[in-house]
């Protein structure tokens, strides 16, 4: 058993050291600010089509998500390429926060260290999904529509045996993540993953974008608890689905204005953040 134990320990260590090697490397360090800026530049895209929505403009073919912002970078002059780079942009924001994940937040102790070695590990996920999606529009398939995919997702899970309460677990996580995204507007604890304090206009700017960010995807939280809740499918949705629901209520239009401006202020930050990545 001790040994079984020192084995272990002597092959984390390992893993440590070949992420700090990892860390310390110029290029990659340069892929990680390539990741954000698209990043943000993907929330751009989404406010700009949510604008377009709340105006009445959306084309047919348009969706105000990850997936149809990555579908908009496909269709410029530089079309492939150009997602090619967004994908190993992408790709190097996974090896980041998975290196964040292991040997990360080390200033922190206890759960606190837990909590956001976490979040760092749920964030490769994100990124993860990013990268596959534009490298698979940039090879020439293009991948399932955001809304589509929400949709056979909670499909899957209602075939299951307590799928109902399997989708609205979904549902609570994507609400708790919401909750979490305005919790870190009026904490100001995004500067736990830059290495500056913003200050003045940046950060309300920057406080705006996680709070625009949480909403919406509060809103999509709440459809997949709808779709629990009845058992259909259909009423789940991703962030498109969410922002249509918003243009249905009373003052549809300027909610869902202030929601744009506040995904599009989120993608601000991500410049901001590109600029001040904290490394491990």
């Amino acid at each position: 058993m001790g040994d079984a134990a020192g084995a272990a320990k002597q092959a984390a260590d390992k893993g440590k050291d070949a992420a700090r090697t990892i860390e310390g490397s110029s290029a990659y360090q340069w892929l990680v600010k390539v990741g954000l800026v698209f990043y943000g530049i993907v929330h751009l895209l989404v406010a700009v089509t949510a604008v377009r929505m709340a105006l009445g403009l959306r084309g047919s073919d348009e969706e105000a998500s990850n997936t149809g912002a990555l579908r908009s970078l496909a269709e410029t002059p530089l079309g492939a390429g150009l997602l090619w780079v967004v994908a190993a942009g992408f790709f190097a924001l996974v090896v980041w926060q998975a290196v964040t994940a292991l040997i990360g937040f080390h200033e922190f102790d206890g759960f606190k260290r837990v909590r956001k070695r976490l979040s760092a590990a749920l964030r490769t996920v994100l990124y993860g999904y990013l990268g596959v999606a534009a490298a698979r529009i940039a090879s020439g398939p293009d991948v399932e529509d955001g809304e589509d995919a929400q949709e056979s997702l909670s499909q899957g899970l209602l075939g299951l045996p307590f799928g109902q309460v399997l989708v609205g677990i979904v549902g609570l996580a994507v609400l708790g993540y919401a909750i979490a995204q305005v919790s870190k507007a009026f904490r100001t604890s995004f500067h736990d993953e830059l290495d500056t304090t913003l200050t003045g206009a940046k950060l309300r700017l920057t406080q705006a974008g996680f709070v625009g960010k949480g909403i919406a995807i509060g809103i999509v939280g709440a459809l997949f608890l709808w779709a629990a809740l009845d058992a259909d499918a259909q009423k789940a949705g991703g962030l498109d689905k969410a922002l249509q629901q918003v243009l249905q209520q009373p003052l549809g239009m300027w909610l869902l204005l202030a929601l744009a401006l506040g995904i599009g202020a989120y993608g601000i930050y991500c410049f901001f953040w590109a600029r001040h990545p904290k490394h491990a």
